[in-house]
């Protein structure tokens, strides 16, 4: 069980915007595939989280842009939880380019456990907790 996740997305020409580098909120899609590619990868697909009757959603992002993605770049989306608390949790994210390792994006995305039916925060289970060593990036 990775602690920390290694996600690649090669950037489309549909992801460019009007300044000739990818759109600010594709980033966040790419976080977002990042994060339910870990969780997969952890034994959690959403179809599983579904049988326990309550999923992860976003309750805030915070991004860091600190240079453009471009076209027909291969980057890196590095991904791990840094804390699980009672009902949330706190995922962090470099976006990287895959040739050379620099920093692209700095994020973070604290995910609240949402009971379905409910519609409302519940407890996280010990065995969501179980499934996601903390990690932090070298």
């Amino acid at each position: 069980m990775p602690a920390i996740f290694d996600h690649h997305h090669r950037v489309t020409a549909a992801e460019i915007d009007f300044l000739g580098h990818a759109n600010n909120l594709c980033y966040l899609s790419w976080m977002q595939d990042a994060a339910l590619a870990h969780s997969s990868a952890q034994g959690w697909s959403p179809q599983h989280y579904r049988q326990l009757g309550a999923v992860w959603v976003v309750r805030s992002h915070s991004v860091e842009y600190l240079r453009p993605a471009l076209v027909d770049q291969e980057l890196v989306i590095r991904t791990w939880v840094v804390a699980i608390g009672r009902i949330d949790s706190l995922r962090g994210y470099h976006i990287l380019r895959a040739d050379d390792g620099v920093r692209l994006v700095q994020a973070e995305t604290r995910w609240i456990w949402i009971d379905i039916a409910a519609q409302r925060p519940r407890r996280v289970p010990p065995e969501i907790r179980a499934a996601f060593p903390l990690g932090l990036p070298d």
